[in-house]
């Protein structure tokens, strides 16, 4: 077993359970926790390291691990999705009128719910989700840390979210206070 392996296996003996525990706190599932930590392993043994980031492996290992996570939680919505529209043909008879009337309120609301935000965050938000800049970029753009870029972006979803979700103007605000 090379270097990066023995490595590898200490990672795996010294810190499994608690990546798989914080994968199944993320997931809800242990099963799936842990074909994700594996993969996570796998992907970590593929890496071309050097030898001075041995060092840094414990650390892109869980990085790895929350990637994943993120990937396996973003696919188990996507099929939600599908699975809650029924059969295309549900869809496809389902007026057109309707169906653009609703997107354009649903459009809207999701204007009306950016203009309310404060300046800063829906700056931000405007920069990384609506013209797809980097964080690196939004930061340098409104001088300040890739930090603050995500919680102002964090923020401004957590409030479209919440107005989406009918609460007003002022409730949203004051939820997205506590």
């Amino acid at each position: 077993m090379d270097e990066r392996g023995s490595h590898v296996a200490r990672l795996f003996r010294e810190h499994n359970r608690m990546l798989v525990g914080l994968l199944v706190g993320r997931l809800k599932n242990e099963q799936e926790a842990k074909e994700v930590a594996q993969e996570a392993y796998v992907k970590l043994l593929q890496l071309d390291t050097a030898r001075g980031a041995v060092s840094y492996l414990r650390a892109y290992l869980f990085r790895i691990a929350e990637n994943l996570a993120v990937d396996r939680l973003r696919q188990r919505r996507s099929r939600s999705r599908v699975d809650r529209l029924g059969s295309l043909d549900d869809f496809c008879e389902e007026p057109r009128a309707e169906r653009a009337a609703i997107a354009q309120q649903e459009l809207q609301l999701l204007r009306d719910a950016v203009d309310e935000l404060p300046d800063r965050c829906r700056e931000a938000f405007r920069l990384h989700k609506l013209e797809d800049r980097s964080l690196e970029e939004v930061a340098a753009r409104m001088g300040i840390s890739e930090r603050m870029v995500r919680k102002f972006i964090t923020r401004a979803l957590i409030y479209i979210r919440l107005r989406r979700e009918g609460h007003s103007v002022a409730q949203a605000r004051e939820l997205l206070k506590s």
